[in-house]
C-alpha cells in the first residue's frame, strides 16, 4: 500500500485544516489507518486512528474534541479535520497504515506503511 498525505499549510491559532491520506489499492479498505506527526526535535506521537470499516476511532488525549479521523474507503481515503488548531499541533503530519493494526493501535511500530509527510504550521 502507498500513501500520499496533503492538505497542510499554515493557520492562524483557532483556525481548521483538513488533511488527505489516499491510498493505492484496494487492500486499504480492510486496514486501520494512523495519523502521527513530529515536530522539530521531537520523537513522532500517535494523534489519531480509525478502524477499516470507519466504526471505531481513536485519539491522543492532547487533540482529543479538536481532532476528528475518518474515512471513505470508496475513495481510499482517510482524513484528519483538525479544528482550534494551537501552535503546539505545528508538526509534519504522516499518516500509515497496517494489515495488522486496528484502532487501538497507537505505536509507530504498529504500522509499517507510511506517506511522506504533510507539513502544518499553526501561528500565535
Amino acid at each position: 500500500v502507498q500513501l500520499q498525505a496533503s492538505g497542510g499549510g499554515l493557520v492562524q491559532a483557532g483556525g481548521s485544516l483538513r488533511l488527505s491520506c489516499a491510498a493505492s489499492g484496494r487492500t486499504f479498505r480492510s486496514y486501520a489507518v494512523g495519523w502521527f506527526r513530529q515536530a522539530p526535535g521531537k520523537e513522532r506521537e500517535f494523534v489519531a486512528a480509525i478502524s477499516w470499516s470507519g466504526d471505531t476511532t481513536n485519539y491522543a488525549d492532547s487533540v482529543k474534541g479538536r481532532f476528528t479521523i475518518s474515512r471513505d474507503n470508496a475513495k481510499n481515503t482517510v482524513y484528519l479535520q483538525m479544528n482550534s488548531l494551537k501552535p503546539e499541533d505545528t508538526a509534519l503530519y504522516y499518516c500509515a497504515t497496517d494489515s495488522l493494526a486496528d484502532a487501538s493501535s497507537w505505536r509507530t511500530t504498529d504500522f509499517r506503511s507510511w506517506g511522506q509527510g504533510t507539513q502544518v504550521t499553526v501561528s500565535s
